[in-house]
């Protein structure tokens, strides 16, 4: 089971233009700073955040309680007292399933006025039916688990000695492009981490389901270019990261010996 959070900055389009002409390098730095602050408090809790789209962030928040959110919240409207934050929760036995119930739960409260929130804060919390649940010892069964996968170029090196930075660029866009759709098709989400390193939400994909993604033709082809692939499994978001990053750096040292193999797995149950 997977627990994610879409936290949107409200009506963000109509306030960047009461800006002025002169506003992109402000709404650029303002873009950075968020996102720097989003990943700061909701990595305190052992969430992991991912940009979407500049106004809109994803966080995987096994463990983290509704009231959790509220307190957040708070801590956010404080730094932030001029945006107006929601937050949105939803849970799945897939990525997208946690995404889709998060985008209802926000729908469904905005309909009926219905959503948690604080005297103190002006950030909104969405939920359906989760407002008195998701105790962090919900986590506690074995199905609660977050599994991640990082995934990045083989050889990158060799690739960026005969690509300029922007054709590089346009390859990594390319790859990001493929690896979401052939994800997607799996219910699970695909974000761009930089550099040419990727990370998938992908709770409810096998090993064997992953292996015939990363070598297979679907995401490859026409592009020259080989992945690899470390999975991580955690009781939490920065738990499986660790894991899938260490399961990555795994596939280069077991190459530096002659052995290759594309994917490999580390589980911390």
């Amino acid at each position: 089971m997977i627990q994610l959070t879409i936290i949107r900055i409200e009506g963000y389009g109509p306030w960047t233009i009461t800006l002025g002409s002169d506003r992109e390098a402000h709404i650029q730095m303002l873009q950075a700073r968020v996102y720097y602050d989003l990943q700061r408090v909701f990595s305190e809790h052992g969430c992991l955040v991912f940009s979407n789209r500049f106004d809109e962030y994803f966080a995987i928040t096994n463990g983290l309680a509704a009231n959790d959110h509220v307190t957040i919240g708070c801590e956010l409207a404080k730094l932030y007292n001029n945006l107006k934050l929601s937050i949105a929760i939803g849970r799945g036995a897939t990525a997208f399933e946690a995404n889709l119930k998060a985008h209802k739960a926000r729908k469904d409260a905005k309909a009926t006025g219905n959503a948690t929130g604080s005297s103190k804060s002006e950030t909104l919390v969405f939920g359906n039916g989760l407002t008195n649940g998701l105790r962090k010892d919900d986590d506690d069964a074995g199905d609660n688990m977050v599994q991640l996968m990082h995934i990045d170029v083989d050889s990158s090196t060799k690739i960026s000695s005969r690509l300029s930075p922007y054709e590089i660029t346009y390859l990594v866009s390319k790859i990001y492009a493929k690896l979401s759709e052939a994800f997607l098709k799996e219910s699970s989400l695909t974000f761009f981490l930089g550099g040419d390193n990727f990370m998938v939400i992908s709770n409810g994909v096998t090993k064997d389901e992953a292996i015939k993604i990363i070598t297979g033709k679907t995401v490859t082809q026409d592009l020259d270019i080989k992945l690899n692939c470390g999975i991580g499994v955690g009781r939490n978001a920065k738990t499986a990261a660790a894991a899938a990053t260490e399961a990555l750096d795994t596939i280069r040292s077991l190459r530096n010996k002659g052995r290759i193999q594309s994917v490999y797995e580390i589980r911390c149950l």
